[in-house]
């Protein structure tokens, strides 16, 4: 490879270790299954006759099988989540948030203070009547609590950078931001971080939720640089339901804090994406009737 062409390929794979996370950072998209990531992958494979919970597409590498929209669990009900329509979608995006989460000063890969040690209990919208289409966000610690203060519940955990329901709206408008982030990506290697930090605000996102989506990618990028090489061009999953080992290294090196100080990741709010969970890191969550 190049020397021109390697740091290309660099932000191309990396772009999309992003999305695993978010939430859910990862990988490099592509339609054939690569060799190169079979040694490396990560945690054990599901079990054959696990269902994983996501929408496959192009990317997964994954068929219906292995990976469709449902919670399916034993001796639990199945659980299937709404579709949700344009204008449902443009209506949370119009809400307001009255007193969102602070910028982050820095990255807090860098920094553990910036970091929730308290991350428990559930995030849930609130009605601000003083405000049109007003709303705060509380952390409470169960559904119930919730509910008894007249809130609603949007995801499990604590609240944080990506809590709001305009990123909500943005993860329910579309389930594989793989190609939008990896453009987002490619725009720091003749412009610089701040680029890709505005293209991922373009994309919609809250200015707190996407520092913490760029401050991932940068984090991952730094990493898993050699094994997200590797796996460039594969899908997001091996044929035995383990994600790719760029995606895998994403999870275990920044999934963690990602996911601490997003708050709101797509597997505890319910929402099924190209990349495919096991159905017990999943939450059911419905985003419809907030007050």
């Amino acid at each position: 490879m190049s020397g021109r062409s390697r740091p290309v390929a660099v932000l191309i794979c990396l772009a999309l270790a992003a999305v695993g996370c978010g939430g859910e950072g990862g990988g490099a998209a592509g339609t054939s299954a690569g060799t190169s990531a079979a040694t490396t992958a990560g945690p054990e494979a599901p079990a054959s006759d696990v269902v994983l919970f996501g929408l496959p597409g192009p990317s997964t590498g994954l068929g219906e099988s292995r990976c469709r929209p449902e919670r399916i669990l034993p001796g639990e009900e199945t659980w299937a989540p709404p579709t949700y329509d344009d204008a449902e979608i443009e209506s949370l995006r119009a809400r307001t948030l009255v007193d969102p989460p602070a910028l982050l000063p820095y990255s807090p890969y860098d920094d553990a203070s910036l970091v929730p040690t308290d991350t428990g209990g559930v995030c849930a919208v609130l009605a601000e009547p003083a405000v049109p289409g007003g709303y705060r966000l509380s952390t409470f610690p169960d559904e119930g609590a919730a509910q008894a203060a007249g809130g609603a519940v949007t995801h499990s955990g604590a609240c944080g950078a990506c809590s709001s329901l305009q990123d909500l709206a943005v993860y329910l408008g579309d389930p594989d931001l793989g190609e939008p982030v990896r453009r987002c990506a490619l725009l720091a290697l003749t412009q610089g971080d701040q680029a890709t930090l505005d293209c991922i605000t373009a994309l919609g996102f809250s200015p707190p939720c996407a520092q913490i989506w760029a401050f991932n990618s940068a984090h991952t990028r730094g990493a898993c640089l050699d094994v997200c090489l590797a796996a460039l061009g594969d899908p997001y999953h091996l044929p035995d339901g383990r994600l790719n080992p760029c995606l895998a290294c994403d999870e275990e090196e920044s999934g963690p804090l990602f996911k601490a100080v997003a708050g709101r990741i797509r597997r505890n709010s319910g929402i099924p994406v190209a990349i495919c969970r096991p159905p017990d890191e999943v939450v059911p969550v419905v985003h419809r009737d907030y007050p």
